[in-house]
């Protein structure tokens, strides 16, 4: 906070031409893309000026130091696959402490809270078969895109489906789906949802928390806090910047507003975007994924698995756990909530988040489990500079809308963000590399 007090207070001045390139860009959002591009340019000798809204960098990688004996990440959590990961080398370079989480270590538990019998467990990998094989069908034969929900339901026939395949299958489309990807499954487009690739190897977690990368790649960068922009402006020779609070100008300029951010019109182009813009923004939107993190005083769950999974009988609420015991060796467990339940929970008070969460853990555990002795909770879709967690794509939208948005205007208007990267959207090392992409962009023009 200080650190953005005192930036604010120097935001007027004006950055000084670099004596390298003579040129200035600035860049909108003090997230992993925009710093990823910042750095990049400064290194090769332009003077780049960061506007951020926030009195933070990182963006939706933020760390909450608020339990000071253990940070926690309340947005971005892991390195998912590290091998060939530009983040691996960047948390090698940090000297970042991070500890493997494994996607297998998991114990599953019924709508009753009994944990599944050996054929149980069977039985839902049985029925994640068929829903894999459904989906593959539809991608191999539809003419016409629809919902991943229509999709699924016509491929696994749903309507002569038990009770209890329907419990089941609802739980892993929240888990395979729905937390993966952040929509809802009636909102998703069922030919592309999916048209993303990822780096091998395990997924990792920063037990001192994911901001020491943000942090990291800051340092020594121009950066104004405070500034919530209005208006972009390109008409002119150079670019101007409008802020509630002040005007920067520059040679050109990037922009990595969030997905949500831009569509929520809160920021006018001068002139105004294309419409093949318009049509990419409008084909893309901005999921849910929210966190409950509750510290106890003592582990009520078994401690030797990584994930925690509920076939509730609401599907899609409480239905995915992280165990934080044997990572961090802490009594911490994080509820995850993705798709329409998670926006839904954004409307409630703390308390009822809380009281939800505790019911379904009780239903599991039984009555007599403590309170919890501290909570954190995310309302990723009401932070004006997010709005919402990350972006899918949508029914009738396709994944080529990505590099639309990504694709430069002129030699002056560029753009980066996970909602730009066709390859690894949705992620912070997508996030990292479109930063570096528009940097590229920049030198070249």
């Amino acid at each position: 906070m200080a650190l953005g007090l005192l930036a604010m207070a120097a935001q007027s001045k004006p950055a000084a031409a670099a004596i390298g390139t003579g040129k200035r860009i600035v860049v909108v959002g003090a997230g992993m893309a925009g710093l990823a591009a910042a750095k990049s340019l400064v290194a090769s000798g332009y003077s780049v000026t960061l506007l951020e809204a926030r009195l933070r960098v990182g963006g939706r990688v933020s760390t909450s130091k608020t339990w000071t004996d253990q940070p926690v990440d309340l947005g971005a959590q892991w390195i998912h696959g590290t091998s060939g990961n530009p983040l691996t080398a960047l948390a090698q370079t940090v000297q970042a402490k991070t500890v493997q989480t494994l996607a297998d270590s998991d114990i599953v538990y019924d709508a009753a809270g009994k944990e599944l019998t050996t054929a149980g467990y069977r039985g839902l990998e049985t029925l994640r078969t068929a829903m894999d094989k459904a989906l593959t069908q539809a991608q191999a034969t539809l003419t016409k895109d629809i919902s991943l929900q229509q999709a699924l339901e016509a491929g696994l026939s749903w309507q002569n489906r038990s009770a209890a395949d329907k419990i089941s299958l609802r739980y892993l489309m929240n888990s395979d789906y729905e937390q993966e990807y952040s929509g809802s499954y009636s909102q998703m487009s069922a030919l592309w949802f999916d048209d993303d690739q990822a780096y091998s190897g395990p997924d990792v977690l920063f037990p001192n928390g994911y901001g020491v990368i943000p942090e990291y790649l800051a340092s020594g960068l121009d950066i104004r806090f405070g500034q919530i922009v209005t208006q972009i402006n390109t008409a002119s020779a150079g670019v101007v910047i409008t802020t509630q609070s002040a005007t920067f100008t520059g040679d050109a300029v990037i922009v990595t507003l969030p997905l949500g951010v831009l569509k929520s019109n809160g920021v006018s182009f001068v002139p105004a975007l294309a419409s093949s813009k318009i049509s990419a923004l409008a084909g893309l939107d901005m999921g849910s994924l929210n966190k409950c993190i509750l510290r106890f005083n003592r582990s009520f769950w078994p401690e030797n698995y990584d994930w925690i999974g509920y076939t509730a009988l609401a599907g899609g609420q409480w239905s995915e756990w992280i165990s934080l015991a044997k990572p961090l060796g802490k009594p911490i467990l994080v509820g995850f909530n993705a798709g329409d339940f998670g926006r839904q929970l954004e409307d409630l008070r703390d308390d009822q988040i809380v009281d939800s969460a505790m019911a379904a853990l009780r239903k599991i555990y039984g009555g007599s489990i403590p309170q919890p002795i501290s909570f954190q909770i995310t309302r990723w879709g009401k932070d004006p500079f997010a709005l919402g967690a990350y972006s899918f794509v949508k029914v009738a939208g396709t994944s080529a809308l990505r590099g639309v948005l990504a694709k430069p205007v002129g030699k002056k208007l560029f753009f980066a963000g996970e909602a730009t990267h066709a390859r690894y959207p949705a992620t912070v090392h997508g996030a990292y590399l479109s930063g570096l992409q528009a940097a590229k962009d920049v030198m070249a023009a």
